[in-house]
């Protein structure tokens, strides 16, 4: 059964205790925060009216947004933490689209492996709290990948391709989303994407938005004419400098890396050596906020770090993770949270905010009446 509202108080107190203000955002939110952060696809998940002007708003899907937008409205510049546990709204396969969720956020500290030690700490203690007594650990890493990704100078398009793709769970076969897709559209746009092979880009620019025009094409799906240029642009520049094979081998090794912290950065640091890549700045900050959830009391051993581990939201900038109750049979997290520095500042926030949180979902976390 749902981990009793005792049990619940208990975590809040145990969130206090560490400096986490209690938050209580409004139930009822502006929808196009969600949707603009998460795509159109959200629309169909969320429980969406509109108010006399025609504007929409929603039931609060989560915490994390609504939380932000408050801390933001408050004009506060200091560090902020906070905690919280209420009824969010959303549609989920197979469960109530109203359920409990309870959290914590971190604004503004700095001390960036210290606070995500921090979290994960507190999150697992929470789910211990909650009746958890053995919580599965899965923790992967966003900006290492990012790095990693920058270093090889993988292109935009290739790298969306391949996060979606681990996101999806290919693991490995991943890579295989480097190359560019040929659907049935693209023959049709063949001589174009030829045409544009090679040209400057200012001239490419001015000759896709000129075959538009004549086709008297100014928008698609909310895209201008510059926009869809921007895309054949890319696709043209993908095919001129598709991804090599020694890239996609690297990367193929890179997510095939399953182990605790301590392994996999040594497995990391020995691949990076070996393709001549500096990412000692990213691992050594990997292996410092390890050091500091060994300090926290977290069991590091315990903890299964994969490189193709990805959550299925994309404002997440770092370290990520999830807990699994073992006695589940679903696959579905108990909690999860990470970095995610750059929310705030797409939420409006006059400058860049640090920031990293993790949430529980109450309804997954069976506890005894206390």
């Amino acid at each position: 059964m749902p981990a009793s509202r005792a049990r619940i108080d208990d975590v809040i107190a145990l969130l206090a205790g560490e400096g986490y203000a209690c938050a209580e955002p409004a139930i009822l939110q502006p929808a196009d925060v969600f949707l603009d952060l998460s795509g159109e696809d959200i629309r169909r998940r969320i429980f969406m009216t509109q108010d006399a002007d025609g504007r929409d708003w929603c039931l609060r899907p989560e915490y994390t947004i609504p939380v932000a937008l408050d801390h933001i409205a408050s004009g506060s510049t200091e560090p902020a933490a906070y905690a919280y546990a209420g009824p969010v709204f959303r549609m989920r396969s197979g469960e109530p689209g109203e359920f409990q969720q309870a959290g914590l956020e971190s604004f503004g500290r700095e001390d960036f492996t210290a606070t995500d030690a921090e979290i994960m700490a507190l999150a697992v203690e929470a789910a211990v709290t909650l009746g958890l007594k053995a919580p599965r650990i899965v923790m992967g890493d966003v900006a290492l990948l990012g790095a990693l990704l920058d270093r090889l100078a993988v292109s935009q398009g290739a790298r969306r391709r391949l996060v979606r793709a681990i996101v999806q769970g290919k693991g490995t076969d991943a890579v295989a989303a480097l190359d560019p897709p040929a659907p049935d559209g693209e023959a049709a746009h063949a001589g174009l994407l030829k045409a544009l092979e090679g040209q400057d880009p200012k001239a490419a620019r001015a000759f896709v938005e000129d075959v538009l025009s004549i086709a008297g094409i100014s928008t698609v799906g909310g895209r201008s004419a510059a926009d869809i240029a921007e895309r054949f642009l890319a696709r043209a520049a993908e095919r001129e400098n598709p991804v090599n094979g020694d890239v996609k081998a690297l990367l193929g090794q890179v997510l095939a890396i399953v182990g605790d912290p301590d392994a996999a950065s040594a497995s990391l640091r020995a691949l990076a050596d070996q393709a001549a890549l500096d990412l000692n700045r990213e691992l050594d900050a990997f292996d410092e906020r390890t050091g500091f959830l060994a300090a926290r009391g977290v069991d590091v051993g315990a903890i299964q770090f994969s490189a193709g581990f990805a959550r299925n939201l994309d404002y997440y900038t770092g370290f990520i993770f999830e807990l699994h109750d073992p006695a589940r049979g679903d696959a579905k997290p108990v909690a999860g949270g990470g970095r995610y520095d750059n929310l705030l500042g797409r939420l409006g926030a006059k400058r860049a905010v640090p920031a990293v949180g993790a949430s529980l979902w109450l309804d997954r976390l069976a506890g005894e009446a206390a």
